[in-house]
């Protein structure tokens, strides 16, 4: 249930208790519309208590659930085949870009890069001889041009045989938290085959799904509030909108980045509150608020002439002691108490809590733009 049938249902409960606790303001004691001994009279208005209430400027908040995701995420894979011959970290573990993780077998590596080296050393001493031989006039050009292409040959293997001892360490490519190991000491890996996962943590990225009615709201650049499932509670800004809506839902991917530098983790739901616009706004108690006959929710207010309206309002945020709402007059004689027992249309006498002698009503009005 969301929080504005939260609300609903709180304004229809305090109805039936104002109206089970009597609900209404007489100043003499006495049941509304009944005279000395008790009979009706039409002719004695009910007396209700009202404060005038003034619109704010709040700021409107855009509130959506989420996800937090590690910023970066790389499953490391095998470049070279051979044995694990050593295993350097466990799962869990921190480690700094360029840390070693795994390290493979170098059988007879060595060997055949000392060859490559060596092959490297003919070439040359060959396309060296062969040039001379060429500018002395005893060698073709022909045979110049293949010398050199032979030691490039030779060049090319050289770098490969270096790159696939390389290839024997697997280091982390980014600072981060090894999230999973797949190997284990002996294992034979072949090219493409998982060894690791890391992730990076730090900031955290929170997934949410705008709807397409709402998509032009949030902005890049933008401020975000989160709070995580954890009770965490978090600052961070608005990174990236997705041009484009989701195929079947309509909705469009917003990432919101949020720093993260003690370690809070990826995977949990978030709730995320982006300001987006001003709104001139009324703050009330949830008491004061009314369903009327067709379910529509709303506030009563007496206009100048003692007649009870009703106004259908929008939450536009909630605080902790009342809502915002929108859809009031400005300003709004609003009744505070016995809205119960009085429909729109009707006559009242109106009071005020000091002329009513009775405590002032309802919560302290937060600061503009306050508020959780």
């Amino acid at each position: 249930m969301n929080t504005k049938s939260y609300l609903i249902a709180a304004a229809v409960a305090a109805t039936i208790v104002l109206w089970m606790a009597s609900g209404y303001l007489a100043t003499d004691g006495r049941a509304p519309g009944t005279g000395e001994t008790g009979a009706a009279t039409a002719a004695d208005p009910v007396t209700v208590q009202i404060s005038l209430r003034e619109a704010r400027p709040v700021q409107r908040r855009l509130e959506t659930q989420g996800e937090a995701r590690p910023d970066r995420r790389v499953v490391l894979r095998a470049e070279t085949t051979g044995r694990v011959e050593a295993v350097l970290v466990d799962k869990g573990a921190a480690v700094r870009s360029g840390d070693p993780l795994v390290r493979l077998a170098m059988n007879d590596r060595q060997a055949r890069l000392k060859q490559a080296q060596a092959l490297v050393a003919q070439r040359e001493a060959d396309y060296r001889a062969a040039s001379q031989l060429g500018d002395r006039g005893y060698q073709s050009e022909s045979a110049k041009r293949q010398a050199f292409a032979a030691l490039e040959a030779a060049r090319a293997d050289l770098a490969a045989s270096r790159e696939d001892i390389a290839n024997t360490e697997l280091r982390a490519p980014f600072s981060g938290i090894v999230e999973d190991r797949m190997v284990e000491v002996g294992d034979y890996l072949k090219v493409g085959e998982s060894v690791a996962s890391v992730v990076d943590m730090d900031p955290l990225r929170i997934r949410v799904d705008i709807a397409q009615q709402d998509i032009r709201r949030p902005r890049l650049g933008g401020g975000a509030e989160v709070v995580l499932a954890t009770g965490d509670k978090l600052s961070g800004t608005v990174s990236y909108i997705a041009p484009a809506a989701s195929d079947g839902t309509h909705t469009f991917p917003v990432e919101i980045t949020v720093p993260n530098p003690g370690g809070l983790p990826a995977g949990v739901s978030a709730t995320v509150r982006m300001p987006v616009d001003m709104e001139h706004a009324h703050f009330l108690s949830p008491a004061v608020l009314a369903l009327d006959s067709d379910g529509q929710l709303g506030a009563k207010t007496v206009d100048d002439s003692g007649i009870v309206r009703f106004h259908p309002v929008s939450i536009l945020r909630t605080e902790r002691d009342g809502v915002w709402v929108t859809g009031l007059p400005d300003p709004a004689r609003l009744i505070t108490r016995g809205q119960g027992f009085v429909r729109a249309g009707e006559r009242v006498r109106a009071v005020t809590a000091a002329a009513s002698g009775l405590s002032a009503d309802g919560p302290a009005v937060p600061a503009p733009g306050a508020g959780g």
